[in-house]
């Protein structure tokens, strides 16, 4: 399975381990996402989104609430006032080296090093709305996310990822 950390900057040659802002209890390390959860960082870094999934165990009445008449298995909310940012922004998706990660999240997809890693190969990507789309993931846009994350929190969704939501703006 790949390992891939996601960038705005264009010319990572090393990453080392570092402590994460919002997990100082943490000691340093190279943050890693796997493949099946690299969509969730087809935007710009310090975006706030809400991702969650269709599972069993989804309420009928969340069923509706939440995912309507969506086929699609997986829906991604951003706020409005991204969009130009998330149009613009071009990232690299850096592939890892797996030998030195382990599991720090499954649900999430996450994996640490404690080790320097070099990435192994550069991918650009421009248009990420437009490549998300063709995932065939739901990409809603909405000025507010507060009411949908305090909806998702008071729900029988419990396959979902709240991200960087301390950059998110309240209404």
């Amino acid at each position: 399975m790949k390992r891939y950390h996601f960038s705005e900057e264009e010319h990572i040659e090393v990453f080392h381990p570092r402590v994460k802002a919002n997990r100082t209890d943490m000691p340093p390390v190279v943050w890693a996402i796997d493949e099946a959860h690299a969509f969730t960082f087809f935007v710009p870094r310090n975006c706030p989104r809400i991702v969650y999934r269709r599972h069993e165990g989804v309420s009928a009445e969340d069923e509706i609430r939440f995912f309507g008449l969506s086929s699609s298995p997986v829906v991604m909310t951003l706020e409005n006032r991204w969009y130009k940012r998330i149009v613009e922004t071009t990232l690299y998706r850096y592939e890892l080296p797996p030998e030195t990660f382990e599991l720090f999240d499954a649900t999430a997809g996450y994996y640490i090093s404690r080790e320097m890693v070099k990435p192994v190969e550069k991918t650009v990507i421009r248009d990420s709305l437009s490549q998300l789309m063709e995932m065939g993931i739901d990409v809603r846009f909405t000025p507010d996310l507060y009411p949908l994350r305090d909806a998702i929190l008071n729900s029988s969704i419990k396959d979902f990822g709240i991200h960087r939501f301390e950059h998110a703006v309240r209404m």
